[in-house]
């Protein structure tokens, strides 16, 4: 896997913020992906790969990610380091309005690595802005997060089936899906062929 990516493929983190645990989204699947994010975010630290953290800052009134809430901020594990591209959207599309496309053209980057919540949400406007602007995308699914979504009969969908159904539909067309734990340990073999390691 790590000779299909490329050297500066960067790692782009949608909306990890606290906001995220606010009780209006309802259930949520892959408990897990906080912590998945995280591994990732080390890996890509330690090669020394772009990191492009998104930030939401909502214009609606009453939501958890609006400015001058604490919901606002960055997750703590997740938080932005020295020189990590900070991208902040006022829409669900991280592209809009934001500079990101230019962020990334000026670094020369073409492949991406999208990771966040919600799938079904600010991730999938993102990826697929990204496939239609011309950049080769991954998302790494256990990375990702959807919640449970009530269609317009009123029928509840299960967390686990809107992630399914969101990733059947970026697949293939929009992005290549992959796993955390093959991806991590392909591109530890890099860390362990640096000098020192």
């Amino acid at each position: 896997m790590p000779d299909q990516i490329a050297d500066n493929a960067a790692l782009v983190i949608v909306d990890f913020q606290k906001a995220i645990d606010d009780p209006k989204w309802g259930r949520r699947n892959n408990p897990d992906a906080e912590q998945r994010v995280g591994d990732l975010l080390a890996l890509w630290r330690h090669l020394g790969r772009p990191v492009v953290h998104v930030q939401h800052l909502s214009t609606e009134p009453g939501s958890p990610y609006r400015p001058g809430q604490p919901g606002c901020d960055f997750k703590d594990s997740l938080a932005p380091g020295p020189g990590e591209i900070v991208i902040q959207k006022k829409t669900n599309n991280a592209f809009i309005e934001t500079g990101l496309q230019a962020s990334l053209h000026d670094r020369g980057i073409t492949e991406l690595i999208i990771v966040g919540v919600l799938l079904h949400n600010s991730v999938d406007a993102t990826v697929r802005m990204a496939a239609n602007l011309g950049f080769r995308t991954w998302i790494a699914e256990d990375a990702t997060s959807s919640s449970e979504l009530r269609d317009m009969t009123g029928r509840l969908w299960s967390p686990d089936d809107v992630h399914a159904v969101s990733l059947a539909q970026l697949n293939g067309e929009y992005a290549t899906v992959v796993r955390t734990s093959p991806l991590i340990a392909s591109l530890q073999t890099l860390v362990a062929a640096q000098p020192g390691a």
